[in-house]
């Protein structure tokens, strides 16, 4: 097994070193069960193994549809590197993994008041008496930083992964757009919403410039990292902690509310609604239509309007 030139193979598609690992795992035990080389695994040796996972390790489908994942990296890789002339993942699917669980669709309407209570609650009318008062102006200035992102991930439907991507450069407010970039699809524009503007207005000339004194070196991010209470400047240079205790915080405003996936699957649905399958996959960001396509089962308006045209009673 080619381990070196594999993973740069993997460093190309934009996989995260834990996943790299990961593979790596599943490789090691592909060819301790098999004993074959590389070179000469068939079909046959995959669905074997894949055999095995289910009786002998008791995996359920969706892992093992995982480790039939990396399998398919690593012969994909052999396949394209002219080290085999087929790949023996090819076309192998496990069925039942592909189940999506409907919840709450939040209508534009809904994301909209969502925000605004949001910042209503945590902004505008927030009581900071039980906090320290040497804690009040950092957790203000987390709150307003805050009331934006929750707005962009509302209205451009944005993951929180790219949250911590967007820099100052990306955003246009004179042509009300801003630049989504992601490593695995094309950078994409999104229009921003009229509400929005005063909003992000004022984190660039008031609550930014502040929460940049607390870092420890100068930042092209938008979004600026939580300051440590307990210092003056930040031990991370992340955004990644954030999202849990705005999620809890949006909870209390919204009992409905789950994960801020369930709010990007809510603008992709209304997008599926509104823009068409194509139009929706290049606003999502999706590498591929079948990624948008798992929407689908969100759009139950849709459906019941169907029922009730072709089956009226």
């Amino acid at each position: 097994m080619e381990t070196q030139d594999f993973i740069k193979y993997l460093e190309g598609k934009g996989l995260a070193k834990s996943t790299q690992e990961t593979y790596l795992f599943t490789l090691n035990l592909f060819f301790k069960c098999v004993s074959k080389e590389d070179i000469q695994v068939t079909k046959p040796d995959v669905l074997r193994f894949l055999e095995y996972l289910k009786k002998r390790k008791g995996l359920q489908n969706i892992s093992r549809k995982n480790y039939l994942i990396a399998l398919n990296h690593y012969f994909s890789y052999l396949y394209q590197s002219g080290q085999i002339s087929k790949n023996p993942c090819s076309l192998l699917k496990i069925r039942g993994t592909n189940k999506k669980h409907l919840h709450k669709i939040y209508t534009p309407e809904e994301l909209e008041t969502l925000c605004d209570n949001y910042y209503n609650c945590f902004v505008r009318n927030f009581d900071n008496s039980h906090i320290p008062k040497n804690q009040q102006k950092q957790t203000a200035l987390n709150h307003q930083r805050n009331a934006v992102i929750l707005s962009i991930l509302a209205y451009q439907g944005v993951s929180t992964n790219e949250i911590d991507k967007i820099e100052i450069d990306d955003l246009d407010l004179i042509k009300a757009k801003i630049t989504i970039r992601n490593k695995r699809t094309a950078d994409r524009v999104l229009p921003l919403k009229a509400a929005q503007i005063g909003l992000i207005m004022q984190y660039l000339q008031n609550t930014r410039p502040q929460l940049l004194e607390y870092q420890a070196k100068e930042s092209d991010k938008l979004f600026l990292p939580m300051p440590d209470c307990t210092s003056r400047k930040t031990s991370s240079n992340t955004l990644k902690y954030i999202f849990k205790p705005l999620s809890t915080q949006v909870k209390t405003i919204d009992r409905q509310f789950l994960n801020f996936q369930q709010v990007r699957a809510s603008v992709i649905t209304h997008w599926l609604q509104t823009e068409g399958l194509r139009k929706a996959q290049y606003l999502a960001g999706h590498k591929t239509i079948g990624s948008t396509e798992n929407y689908l089962p969100n759009n139950i308006d849709n459906l019941i309007d169907d029922i009730n045209k072709l089956h009226p009673f």
